[in-house]
């Protein structure tokens, strides 16, 4: 099965890996933008996300592979790689894996290493969504404010749900899969892994997702990355200062 994915402008491919619990549509102004530069954007549901399949497998190893027989099936080679998140921990693999399908690597606020699980709160309240109840957004939003106190948050999770057919809500995400998987989210880059071409990673200044411990593993990695800080902005880089991170990447890819 191959991944789904929106595809827009044309050019050199630019593929864009959303992060745990999101989707390709989380980057649609962001693919608008940089296909209006000239490049063909490939905004990628991961497995168990978005419109993608459903699949009780859910590992770094398997979301690498996803992605490789995505560029073979639309022919795409030479690559520029953007994850944010978990979708940069994919990222990160595939490069590893397959250097001679990227040409440049960027990573959005993850390190190569492992991460203890800190979702539990917002699989609980997800979990939790009762859809023989739930009628409306609204009562979505005021079940998961229970468990997740940030409308941001609450806003960005909320994107999952769907009409499954009228007056019946759903949520797109495999919820017991990704519950019973979310170990596998926070596993380390696999220590031999290195990937000697340009690489990119951006950090918000209000994340504590890479901190200064993780530049040395970072280079043990990728020998040849840049990490760049973006400001005001914490985990969501991308969504919290969309200008700055546009124009740091921008200027590393062109």
């Amino acid at each position: 099965m191959i991944l789904h994915s929106n595809i827009i402008g044309k050019g050199k491919p630019l593929v864009i890996l959303h992060g745990f619990l999101g989707m390709s549509d989380n980057w649609k102004t962001h693919g608008k933008n940089f296909a209006e530069l000239g490049y063909e954007v490939h905004l990628v549901d991961q497995r168990n996300h978005g419109h993608s399949f459903h699949d009780d497998e859910f590992n770094y190893e398997v979301l690498a592979e996803d992605l490789k027989h995505y560029c073979e099936a639309k022919e795409i080679e030479d690559i520029i790689l953007l994850g944010h998140s978990m979708g940069g921990k994919t990222a990160m693999l595939f490069a590893t894996l397959n250097p001679e399908m990227v040409s440049k690597l960027l990573v959005a606020d993850i390190s190569p290493r492992f991460y203890p699980v800190h979702h539990d709160a917002i699989l609980n309240g997800l979990g939790t969504l009762n859809f023989d109840e739930v009628k409306t957004r609204g009562q979505a939003d005021k079940v998961l404010s229970e468990y997740v106190s940030e409308l941001g948050i609450r806003q960005f999770l909320l994107k999952n749900l769907y009409w499954v057919e009228k007056g019946q809500l759903g949520l797109r995400i495999n919820l017991k899969v990704l519950t019973n998987e979310v170990s596998e989210v926070g596993e380390s880059l696999p220590l031999y892994a290195r990937f000697e071409k340009d690489t990119l990673f951006l950090r918000g200044d209000r994340s504590e997702y890479i901190g200064v411990g993780d530049e040395r593993i970072i280079k043990n990695h990728f020998p040849k990355a840049q990490i760049e800080t973006i400001a005001n902005a914490g985990h969501w880089l991308h969504a919290e200062n969309p200008k700055d991170f546009f124009e740091v990447v921008h200027s590393f890819i062109r």
